[in-house]
């Protein structure tokens, strides 16, 4: 065993990261696995929608100047010549005095230039309704010419941009996609990672803690952090504390390999020396707490990042470097995917010149109350935590009272 003999800084190892990502390949896919994923072509709708002039609420067609004046004391008589409902067209002409009975989304009749709603209109009943076999109506109510329709193109002109490229598809873009006729669409492919969670001491997620034995924390709470990020993840199985098992892990068909235990200095520590031997260990020992033992390094063209076994270390390490590669290739932004606020402490954070902090807090009555800054198994601390700050490695902290980013879990 021997320590760590130089730790790089985070913006050393960020920057040997950074050069070795850049987005997948494309594939294309149906609108309905669509969600989620990022766009990688600029969608251009080639129709207008709507595509012809439309009904947007209920009532009556007809030649909107002859309402003028009409009011409950002034009632002006219309004919009802017809019909109007979505997907079904009146065909006829409409001329002064006449009206088409309208629903929602059903064309504008010709003639038409104007919807008078249906609380507008009494019928020979007197009563203020659309009641079909109607002939004779009254307006009791004026309306403006154009009042009540949809225009041509009114939500999406023809060639019009309608996404970008790098968007991440919400579920209201799949619809408008298919508004313009799209049933399928390019979007860069989902980052595959393995994940590997290492240590004879480990016991599958979900089991008893026993004896000298722990359960697996990380897997899931790394796997499910990797999906967030868009990656499809393998996740078979724990590793033993063996090199073939580990080496054998390391190549697999992946675009990230995310080893979690056995990255550090110990005896059991393999992973590093395999990196070394097999590919590129091209960083090992980060001035940051928690999270020091953190390694990066590629074996053929896998990025591998080597994060520590306990818990909080291992979520800290995800969020600076493994969840950054997996955002990267996936063609989403590298930055957090993590709301920001910005509050007074309520007590000082110090931290050492030369190391970066990574600090649980919590927000109460306005202020951030610091949890922990050591305590890298301390998994729980995260779930008081309503995020975490981060004091940089060049500066020893804040004091009390100070405003300070907090990114929120």
């Amino acid at each position: 065993m021997h320590g760590f003999t130089r730790r790089q800084t985070v913006a050393a190892a960020l920057a040997w990261l950074d050069a070795q990502l850049a987005p997948l390949p494309s594939e294309t896919v149906t609108l309905g696995a669509a969600a989620g994923r990022v766009l990688a072509e600029a969608i251009v709708s080639d129709v207008s929608v709507p595509g012809f002039d439309r009904a947007t609420m209920d009532g009556y067609a007809l030649v909107a100047d002859c309402t003028e004046s009409a009011t409950p004391y002034n009632r002006i008589a219309l004919k009802v010549v017809g019909d109007a409902l979505p997907g079904t067209p009146f065909t006829g002409t409409v001329a002064r005095g006449e009206a088409v009975r309208i629903m929602t989304g059903a064309p504008i009749p010709a003639g038409c230039d104007a919807v008078l709603p249906a609380e507008s209109v009494e019928s020979s009943a007197g009563r203020t309704e659309l009641r079909s076999g109607a002939s004779d109506v009254t307006a009791i109510g004026s309306v403006p010419p154009g009042k009540n329709i949809g225009r041509v193109g009114e939500d999406i002109a023809s060639g019009t941009v309608v996404l970008e490229p790098g968007r991440v598809l919400r579920p209201q873009d799949l619809g408008v996609m298919s508004s313009i006729g799209r049933g399928s669409v390019t979007v860069v492919r989902r980052p595959r990672v393995r994940l590997v969670i290492t240590g004879n001491e480990v016991l599958p997620a979900g089991s008893r803690p026993s004896g000298f034995h722990i359960a697996d924390a990380n897997g899931p709470m790394l796997a499910a952090l990797a999906d967030r990020d868009g990656a499809s993840v393998d996740f078979p199985g724990l590793v033993r504390d063996d090199a073939s098992d580990i080496l054998a892990a390391l190549g697999a068909d992946a675009d990230i390999v995310v080893v979690s235990g056995g990255s550090s200095v110990g005896v059991e520590d393999l992973a590093p020396s395999l990196v070394a031997r097999h590919g590129e260990l091209a960083v090992h020992g980060i001035a940051m707490r928690p999270s020091s033992p953190t390694g990066l390094g590629k074996i053929g063209e896998r990025i591998v990042c080597l994060l520590p076994g306990n818990p909080v270390s291992a979520l800290c390490a995800y969020d600076f470097f493994a969840g950054r590669a997996i955002r990267a290739l996936g063609g989403r932004s590298k930055d957090w995917p993590y709301a920001r606020v910005r509050a007074p402490l309520a007590r000082k954070i110090s931290s050492p010149i030369g190391r970066l902090d990574y600090a649980r807090v919590r927000i109460e009555g306005g202020r951030v109350e610091p949890l922990a800054v050591s305590g890298a198994s301390v998994l729980s601390s995260t779930t008081r935590a309503d995020g975490f700050v981060i004091v940089a490695d060049d500066s020893e902290g804040f004091a009390a009272g100070t405003d300070v980013d907090v990114w929120l879990y």
